[in-house]
C-alpha cells in the first residue's frame, strides 16, 4: 500500500514558531496558535446560529482554524508587517501560500483529495461558506490579540504596537459581524487573569 505524508507533514506545525521578528516572554508555535483559532471559529459560528439565525457550520469553521496556517509548514511564517507591507508583496505571498496548500494537498490519497480541498479553498457560491471563514480570519485576529495581551500583562512591551493594530482591525469587523463583538465584550476580557482569578 502507498504510503502518503500529509498527516506526518501537518503534524509539523509545532515546530513553526510565531512572531518571529519579537521578542517574546514565552514562545507561541503554530499547532497552539491553531487550536485558539479553531476553538474561537467554533464558538462564533454557535454565536451567529444562536443568537443570530445564522446556518453556520461550526464543526467546518473548527477544522478551517486547523489548517489555516498549515501552508506555513513549508514557507515558514511570514510576519504581518512584511506580508501586509504593499500589495505586491501581499498578492506574491498568497500566490506561494496557494501553491504550498496544493502541495500538502498533493500529499494525501487521491480519493481524499476533495474533501479536503474543501478545508483549504472557499466555496465562492456559498455565502453562509464566505460568511464562516470572516470569521475564521476574526477569530485569527482575536487569537493575535490574545497572544498580545498575555504578552503585555508579562510586562513585554514589544507587542503594544502589535496590540493597538490588532484591536483597530477588530473593531471594524464588530460592526458586520455581531458574533465578533460578542465575543470580544463577553469573552475577551478574563484572558490575562491568573488561575485563582478565573476560579472566582
Amino acid at each position: 500500500m502507498e504510503r502518503h505524508t500529509f498527516f506526518a507533514t501537518i503534524s509539523r506545525m509545532k515546530y513553526i514558531e510565531r512572531w518571529a521578528l519579537m521578542r517574546n516572554s514565552r514562545p507561541e508555535n503554530l499547532s497552539e496558535h491553531a487550536v485558539e483559532v479553531s476553538m474561537i471559529a467554533h464558538a462564533l459560528c454557535t454565536i451567529g446560529n444562536i443568537r443570530y439565525g445564522k446556518h453556520l457550520n461550526g464543526e467546518k469553521a473548527a477544522l478551517i482554524g486547523v489548517y489555516h496556517d498549515a501552508a506555513e509548514i513549508i514557507t515558514g511564517d511570514m510576519p504581518t508587517p512584511v506580508k501586509y507591507y504593499n500589495k505586491e508583496i501581499r498578492e506574491a505571498y498568497k500566490s506561494v501560500e496557494h501553491i504550498a496548500e496544493n502541495s500538502l494537498l498533493e500529499r494525501l490519497p487521491e480519493d481524499l483529495r476533495p474533501s479536503f480541498r474543501s478545508i483549504f479553498e472557499a466555496d465562492v457560491s456559498d455565502e453562509n461558506d464566505a460568511y464562516m471563514r470572516k470569521l475564521v480570519k476574526a477569530a485569527d485576529k482575536i487569537s493575535a490579540l490574545i497572544k498580545c495581551i498575555e504578552e503585555e500583562n508579562s510586562g513585554n512591551r514589544e507587542f503594544t504596537t502589535a496590540k493597538e493594530t490588532t484591536l483597530k482591525s477588530l473593531e471594524k469587523m464588530r460592526d458586520n459581524y455581531p458574533e465578533v463583538r460578542d465575543f470580544m465584550e463577553e469573552f475577551l476580557p478574563p484572558y490575562g487573569s491568573t488561575l485563582d482569578e478565573l476560579a472566582i
